[in-house]
């Protein structure tokens, strides 16, 4: 799809990539920018349209739907990271997670995709993550909630295929945001995430896996686990010891 001319929404655009996401839309020439966030007063960019959704409710999700009528692009960014484990950690951090990343930009596509329809298809971009296809100790809610996220994606592409909405998935690993401030790891630069999900988008891609580290996970899928997973794989010494 074209940018320029068209109307997007950005959910959680109040700071980190969806920020980042509202400002180059406005660069590229969109006419109309929704910058959503839970507090829309939270959002300080100049030239884009604030509207309240918070994607953990439905009732907000249902109003922002009826008040942006003229959406063409929905960028679901909004999301949250609790660093919990799935076996010991809080089952309500876990939860959130969950009702955050995945139920949450669900119920979104669920409340606009009639208004892309209406305007002959348009498209959706969901911000997923390497952890869609990966986990590390510490990750477990956020890559479980991301991996139906990814799963979710494939779907929705399929059902909306005949309103000709295109769906996009966007992977990357850590990226230079609020979410990975405490995490001492070497870090993707939004603008360069940003900029190729959203070339993504006009070239009609459906997945963009963003960076190199994100491939590389990608491509360890095809192998036996344990190339993902060394230090958990016991297999081979188990056959040893037989």
């Amino acid at each position: 799809m074209r940018i320029a001319g068209s109307t997007a929404l950005v959910t959680g655009a109040n700071r980190g990539l969806g920020r980042h996401f509202a400002q180059a839309l406005l660069d590229r020439g969109a006419a109309k920018v929704y910058a959503t966030a839970r507090r829309p007063e939270a959002v300080d960019l100049t030239g884009v349209t604030t509207l309240a959704l918070d994607v953990t409710d439905p009732d907000s999700i249902t109003s922002a739907a009826a008040r942006a009528q003229d959406v063409d692009l929905l960028v679901n960014n909004a999301g949250m990271a609790a660093f919990t484990d799935l076996v010991t950690g809080d089952l309500a951090d876990i939860r959130a997670e969950v009702e955050t990343n995945f139920f949450g930009p669900l119920q979104v596509i669920r409340a606009f995709a009639p208004v892309l329809a209406s305007r002959g298809g348009g498209a959706v971009l969901n911000v997923l993550s390497a952890l869609s296809w990966a986990a590390y100790p510490g990750s477990g809610g956020y890559a479980a909630a991301k991996a139906a996220a990814w799963s979710m994606t494939n779907t929705v592409r399929l059902e909306l295929a005949a309103q000709r909405t295109l769906v996009t998935g966007l992977v990357m690993a850590s990226t230079d945001t609020d979410m990975t401030a405490g995490l001492d790891v070497p870090k993707n630069d939004p603008a360069d995430v940003v900029r190729a999900a959203l070339d993504g988008i006009e070239a009609g891609e459906i997945e963009v896996v963003a960076d190199a580290d994100s491939a590389r996970i990608k491509a360890a899928l095809a192998e036996h686990p344990s190339a993902l997973y060394p230090s958990a794989y016991t297999g081979q010494a188990d056959r040893a010891g037989r």
